[in-house]
């Protein structure tokens, strides 16, 4: 993914969880506002530590299918 994009998505997602846990304290909601502290790093973080699925022009070869309709 390019890096402007994944910039833009971690900042998306902190505006997000920023957003949700202000929310969260305007109703009164302790436990979800906790749950936003954990989660909203936790995936922004992911952003950048997993990779991206990659796939060969292979991966989309269609399937066969039998008279039955199974995957051969």
């Amino acid at each position: 993914m390019p890096f402007h994009i994944k910039m833009g998505l971690t900042v998306v997602v902190g505006l997000a969880a920023l957003a949700g846990w202000f929310f969260m304290g305007s109703l009164g909601q302790t436990g979800p506002q906790y749950a936003l502290l954990f989660l909203g790093p936790f995936t922004m973080g992911s952003l950048w530590i997993f990779p991206e699925v990659m796939r060969s022009k292979a991966d989309n070869k269609p399937v066969g299918r039998d008279a039955a309709g199974r995957a051969q």
